[in-house]
């Protein structure tokens, strides 16, 4: 297998098969670092939305609770 470096470029050909490779590691390695983090930060999101929900439903039954009290203390 043959590569021919196009200059300016990290890239070479291939000249069995005319494939341009990129052969730019660092990029590889930097686009996969901040591709992992944004999955991350998503994640950290999609947990967060998660615990606000619960946390309104708490609030919801809290406040449900609240009011049988009051009825009651009212009656009696």
């Amino acid at each position: 297998m043959t590569m021919i470096p196009i200059p300016g470029t990290t890239l070479v050909r291939d000249t069995k098969n005319m494939a341009l490779i990129n052969q730019d590691k660092n990029g590889l390695e930097d686009y996969l670092k901040r591709r992992n983090l944004m999955a991350a930060r998503q994640d950290q999101i999609n947990n967060m939305k998660l615990d606000i929900d619960d946390l309104k439903q708490d609030i919801s039954e809290i406040k449900k609770l609240v009011m049988i009290l009051i009825e009651k203390g009212s009656n009696g």
